[in-house]
């Protein structure tokens, strides 16, 4: 389908407030507003992309952040008024770059619009996937999300085949991808997933790890001291996804010189600082020498084409799990955009979460 240059109109949702709390969807409080606008002619290398999939992630939560600080931040937050960020998946309607052509799928940072137009050197081409795999992957397993479980896990951490690994929000985006470099790439000698549901559990067990746990058990503290039997068996690393009171947890069962990745604390993205819950077992990072690091995906695009290769390799020898059972595509109209990222923090998906505009 080709489309003119000139403008075109397009639905976004704004930034209409900046929640220290759970963001609302409705009333005078409401975080995002709908509104349409015109988006100005394309000028040269310039691309017209039509956003068919858009990535959920949790880290957006902290981008509309009144808390966060923008000069402690990794990224330029959403200003008020302006599109949601987000990237996605999308079709070229119109091209004024020798790069790209009418038709052509890209991955871009489009925002929660319908239509955006991208600098050409801002996109990635998402060509067709081996093996007839969805381009859908592109925003999951085989993109930033599965580059951040995997630089977290070997850079980061520097976990090896003679590690016990644990891992919490096993059964995320990320999480999920965790497990299989774990287990099936670098060969650690134990992989513990940590879930919310027994079926999520299970689904993590089916990706390779020795056991997972559901940490809504009332038995959940008891079954990781069993899972983790001290003096030899203590987590020597642990990709950290949620903060909080699981955290403060882990730092209770990881081995002297523990290495911990600290990817997310999604457990207080929506807690007021009053309501946010803190470390309390500190003293066992001192007195156990544990190393915590923190790191952000983008700090290692140099690296992504050479990892790319790798998960192809290993996909290709069946050591990667990527299909339908790797993400959650939820089909609404442009609409239900919030309401769809908004699932993200009650635990309802399983894998990637993301939105198919309809």
């Amino acid at each position: 389908m080709s489309m003119s240059t000139k403008m075109v109109k397009t639905r976004q949702w704004l930034l209409q407030n900046k929640p220290d709390d759970l963001p609302q969807l409705e009333g005078s409080d409401a975080t995002f507003k709908l509104a349409e606008t015109d988006l100005p002619e394309l000028k040269d290398d310039e691309l017209l992309v039509k956003a068919k999939f858009i990535s959920n992630d949790p880290a957006q939560r902290g981008w509309i952040s009144p808390v966060v600080k923008a000069d402690r931040l990794y990224t330029v937050p959403v200003k008020q008024g302006t599109p949601m960020h987000a990237r996605s998946l999308g079709e070229v309607v119109a091209s004024k770059s020798s790069s790209y052509k009418t038709g052509d799928w890209v991955l871009s940072s489009t925002g929660w619009s319908e239509y955006a137009i991208i600098p050409a050197k801002q996109a990635q081409p998402a060509p067709d996937l081996p093996g007839g795999l969805s381009r859908t992957h592109y925003l999951g397993a085989l993109g930033f999300t599965g580059m951040t479980a995997y630089y977290g896990l070997v850079d980061i951490a520097r976990a090896t085949k003679d590690d016990i690994v644990v891992v919490s929000g096993a059964a995320g985006a990320t999480g999920s991808m965790v497990v299989q470099i774990a287990k099936n790439i670098v060969g650690c000698k134990k992989v513990i997933g940590i879930a919310g549901t027994d079926d999520k559990c299970k689904w993590v067990e089916s990706l390779g790890a020795d056991t997972c746990l559901n940490y809504k058990s009332s038995s959940f503290t008891e079954d990781l001291a069993k899972a983790l039997p001290g003096p030899d068996g203590w987590a020597n690393v642990y990709f950290d996804n949620v903060g909080g009171e699981i955290l403060d947890l882990m730092l209770t069962r990881m081995a002297r010189h523990g290495r911990i990745a600290a990817c997310g604390a999604v457990s207080n993205y929506n807690n007021s600082p009053e309501r946010s819950t803190g470390v309390k077992n500190w003293f066992e990072v001192i007195s156990m020498r544990i190393e915590i690091l923190g790191f952000i995906v983008l700090d290692f695009i140099p690296k992504m084409g050479e990892t790319g290769q790798i998960f192809l390799k290993a996909l290709s020898e069946g050591k990667l799990k990527v299909d339908d059972s790797s993400e959650q595509i939820v089909k609404v109209g442009f609409e239900d955009v919030p309401k769809t990222w908004m699932s993200l923090f009650t635990g309802s998906n399983t894998g990637k979460l993301i939105t198919a505009l309809q």
